[in-house]
């Protein structure tokens, strides 16, 4: 499929996905400091946060946080494990299938509930105790994101995380362009 010149514009590109991403594991922590809870399902509360975590609260742009799954295999690979158990990185919902930073100011939906991307996940230094000497170096750039609920529902486990459709603005002429410097038809 070839593209026309108004979709190969990056505006248009990052409105592209080839999948949905898939929630393949969901957690929460009831008490600061306590390894968080594996759950079936939470309820996403608009607003305020997953219901049953201790960052529920109030406001906030660190409601839920995310990570790739494939992200958790590179991690993993980094500090010399065959593999990591999701609990010790201390995120809410870990995906496979999408890129989570492609969903950067984008509203997206897990279930019926509607959430939107606020800011990289950056790792604690708890991360060098839970996997171990240079466990915190691993985990950077590779941390996940940070999101707020804007519709209240229900998240489960298989639930499809799919980014919502944004309103396109049209391309605003680019006065350097070939075409617009007659040099093209």
């Amino acid at each position: 499929m070839r593209l026309s010149l108004e979709q190969k514009t990056i505006p248009y590109l990052t409105t592209q996905f080839s999948q949905a991403g898939k929630v393949v594991f969901i957690s929460i922590r009831p008490e600061r400091g306590e390894l968080p809870q594996a759950v079936q399902e939470v309820n996403a509360i608009e607003g305020i946060g997953l219901e049953g975590d201790h960052y529920a609260s109030k406001g906030g742009k660190r409601q839920v946080t995310l990570i790739q799954a494939e992200h958790i295999k590179a991690v993993a690979s980094m500090v010399g494990q065959a593999e990591i158990d999701p609990l010790l990185l201390r995120r809410n919902i870990v995906v496979e299938g999408i890129n989570l930073q492609s969903l950067k100011g984008k509203k997206f939906r897990i279930g019926n509930a509607v959430l939107e991307h606020t800011g990289d996940c950056h790792p604690c230094s708890r991360m060098e105790e839970n996997l171990g000497n240079g466990g915190y170096n691993a985990m950077r750039g590779h941390g996940g994101i940070t999101a707020r609920i804007l519709t209240s529902g229900l998240i489960s486990l298989d639930d499809k995380l799919s980014p919502m459709e944004q309103p396109q603005e049209s391309p605003s002429p680019n006065p350097h362009s070939a075409t617009d410097q007659g040099l093209l038809p």
